[in-house]
């Protein structure tokens, strides 16, 4: 009983503060990952990631619905899935009454401008939580030169292309890549 009562608090604390979609979680899901639950590792992590990523539905979705699951079978993984997905849909409701009679406010127009690198920051520290886990674990494989410009050339690529390049042939891309690497 007290797994679920963890579950609902920690995906409910997660679901409130990670503003800005399934990126977002990842550094309360890491932190998670840290605690003593034993729900999931740091590694086990990463995997919940790339298949999430590779799945249809919203990541952070796909990601508590799988913790949620090891850690209380199906009952956990529904309970994980709407302690965060709750928040938002609250939040929201709130929101949409307030921005309606204020959208035109420039304080509130402010706000939300301020929120934008936020979201950022928590995307990059994501990655770079990401980066870690996949390339510096001691039970990884470690960093090799080639691993890291091969994906530098893709961000870069990306970066420059922008949205000229279909995301099914970044995902592509990035599987034959990995799979050559990984040989």
């Amino acid at each position: 009983m007290m797994t679920y009562i963890y579950l609902i608090i920690e995906f409910f604390k997660i679901g409130l503060f990670s503003v800005g979609g399934g990126l977002a979680t990842l550094p309360w899901l890491f932190d998670l990952a840290e605690k003593d639950y034993g729900w999931f590792t740091s590694s086990q992590l990463a995997d919940m990631i790339a298949i999430s990523e590779s799945t249809p539905g919203p990541m952070g979705v796909n990601m508590a619905t799988y913790a949620g699951y090891n850690a209380g079978g199906i009952f956990g993984g529904i309970i994980s899935t709407l302690s965060l997905a709750l928040p938002g849909i609250v939040i929201i409701i709130i929101i949409y009454g307030f921005l309606e009679k204020f959208s035109d406010n420039k304080y509130v127009k402010g706000v939300f401008y301020a929120l934008h690198p936020a979201v950022g920051a928590l995307i990059t520290l994501a990655c770079i939580q990401v980066y870690k886990s996949s390339f510096l674990a001691s039970e990884g494989f470690g960093i090799k030169p080639l691993h890291f410009a091969v994906f530098a050339v893709i961000f870069a690529v990306k970066l420059i292309f922008g949205k000229k390049i279909h995301p099914i042939a970044v995902i592509a891309a990035g599987a034959v890549i990995g799979a050559v690497i990984s040989l």
